[in-house]
Order: structure tokens, then sequence, then C-alpha cells
């Protein structure tokens, strides 16, 4: 038997659903970055997190808290996570999607695996730790239990200038204390 080819209507309707999600998709970056912004206020590494049921409903938000928190595990990602899970009352975030302003560590991505994730969608590339396309593509892994959709690169200009003012503003404060001295 030959696949039946999709209609025009098929095709159309699919062209619209891509357009819809990538509308709501940037939607909710923008909203991820102004929690970035709002984690560099903090004198956190500016990462904004949330998680967004299949209804289009935050259910979770965070900011970084590594450094208030004095904690490796306060990335937004686990932060956001963890509060997802507590709202749902489950662990499984199966129709869930995260929007987070970076490329998600190996730790995180561990996390999304476990959480059984619908889908994963970032701004920046983390070329030194972002183990979803960047050094590992953790979310794709055939080798592990659970996989997810990932969409990278939305709004990613925004959030990798918030990233390098924030650095760099951090060497020029170190730079200042070391001539202090």
């Amino acid at each position: 038997m030959t696949p039946k080819k999709p209609s025009n209507d098929t095709l159309g309707q699919s062209k619209m659903d891509l357009h819809l999600q990538s509308q709501q998709d940037e939607r909710f970056m923008r909203l991820a970055l102004k929690l970035a912004e709002r984690s560099e206020s903090l004198g956190e590494v500016p990462i904004g997190a949330l998680i967004v049921d299949k209804n289009g409903k935050i259910i979770a938000k965070s900011t970084n808290l590594r450094e208030k928190h004095a904690t490796t595990l306060g990335h937004a990602e686990l932060v956001a996570i963890h509060r997802a899970c507590k709202k749902l009352n489950s662990w499984r975030l199966l129709d869930c999607t995260l929007y987070v302003t970076l490329e998600p560590c190996f730790m995180c991505a561990g996390a999304l695996v476990q959480s059984r994730i619908g889908r994963v969608v970032y701004a920046a590339h983390d070329p030194k730790a972002g183990a979803l396309q960047s050094l590992a593509q953790l979310g794709q892994d055939t080798r592990l239990n659970h996989r997810f959709d990932v969409t990278a690169g939305i709004l990613e200009n925004e959030s990798s200038l918030l990233l390098k003012s924030f650095f760099k503003t951090k060497r020029d404060l170190k730079k200042q204390s070391k001539s202090i001295r």
C-alpha cells in the first residue's frame, strides 16, 4: 500500500501550527529572559527558566539560585523542575515544556530526562557545558529511557548579550579589585 500524501489542507494546518508554536515559543522565552534579568539583579548568572503545561499555562518558574542558596543544585532548570513536580504532585512532566535562556548542562539535562519532560526550548547555545546540542544530545540519546524534542536558538541574541554583559562586568570588577591592591 502506498503511503498517503498529506493534503494541502493538512500541510497548511501544519504550517499554521508551526507558526503558532513559534509565536508561543518566543512569548514564553521573553518571560524567561525577564527571569534571567531578575537573576542578574540578584547577583546570579542571568539564566531564567519556566515550565509550561500542555494548555500553555505556566506552572513553575525560576531564576538561578546558586549564590543565594550556596548550592550547585541552584540551577534555574532544576529549581523550576522541582517546583513543577511539587505543583503537579508528580515527578513526571510528560506534557510540559521547559523554556530556558541557556542550553542546559549535563546535570540539568539528566534531570530533564528523569522528569520525563516533553520538550525543551532554549535560547543560547553553551559550547562549554551544553548537553542538548553543543557537547551532547542527551534529549535524543537512544541509550536513555526517555527522549524529548529540543528547539534551540529562540531569542538567542538577546540571551547571549545578557550573558556576555554579565561576565564582562564580572571580569572588569575582578580586574579593578586586583589593581586596587
